[in-house]
């Protein structure tokens, strides 16, 4: 009898033998950014602390905070976790048409450029082009006029820095419409908002290219806004960037 019982429990599982909530921000930016305050290390161990499994490193036009994490051992190049937390390649490229996402490798300089031209090199480079905060008037988002011709994968219809939760509103609207998967993110420009809104990948695979898969698949939301203090340093952050924006060179 005991027997019988044993057999009808589950197989002893392996690592990629189920289905694991992995809880990623997929827009971030750090002092690689003109607009950003807190060291790549830093928003990784506040992810950490947070309970976050990985995130996006979305600076502005510049993908130096990856190289960094990688040269530093805290990322890996081929889309793998180190030590259980998983650093994704992205950047926020501020095109001609305003700020698009691209998560899942590292680009080029492409600030400037046509929308669809940028999403047509990181879709051919394997990653998804996702519009950030389009609706919001008061940042460069992608207007409707340029999303309804734009090949998208995703959309951010939640973003935790939004000048006014209206704005999501009308992202998700518009995602709704067009049945596209939606994103939720923090947009974190200082180490103690990252994580705020972020995504729950249920995924086999805690890879860059699980979680890319995961998201186009329509992983969970967990929504939530940044608080005044936030949003205000932010903001002054962006208007004053009282900091020396840096740079880095990629060991070869």
């Amino acid at each position: 009898m005991v027997v019988q019982i044993l057999h009808l429990l589950p197989a002893v599982a392996t690592p990629h033998s189920w289905r694991v909530p992995y809880h990623i921000d997929l827009h971030c930016h750090s002092w690689f950014s003109a607009d950003g305050v807190s060291s790549p290390e830093a928003l990784v161990a506040s992810a950490r602390r947070k309970g976050l499994h990985g995130f996006a490193i979305t600076d502005h036009n510049t993908c130096d905070a990856y190289h960094y994490l990688v040269d530093k051992g805290l990322a890996r190049r081929d889309g793998q976790p180190v030590d259980g937390f998983l650093i994704i390649p992205g950047v926020e490229v501020s095109t001609a048409d305003g700020h698009l996402l691209c998560i899942g490798t590292a680009m080029p300089q492409m600030k400037g450029a046509p929308a669809a031209e940028v999403a047509r090199a990181v879709q051919a480079a394997g990653g998804l082009a996702i519009p950030a905060h389009p609706y919001d008037r008061f940042r460069a988002g992608i207007r409707e006029a340029v999303l309804d011709a734009l090949e998208v994968d995703a959309i951010e219809v939640f973003n935790a820095a939004i000048s006014f939760p209206e704005y999501n509103e009308q992202a998700r609207a518009y995602a709704e419409r067009r049945k596209l998967p939606m994103v939720a993110s923090s947009d974190a420009h200082h180490e103690s908002e990252i994580g705020t809104s972020h995504m729950i990948c249920d995924t086999e695979d805690f890879s860059v290219q699980g979680i890319l898969n995961a998201v186009v698949k329509r992983a969970r939301r967990n929504e939530q806004l940044l608080s005044f203090r936030d949003k205000l340093r932010k903001t002054l952050n962006n208007w004053f960037r009282l900091r020396r924006q840096r740079t880095y060179a990629a060991k070869p």
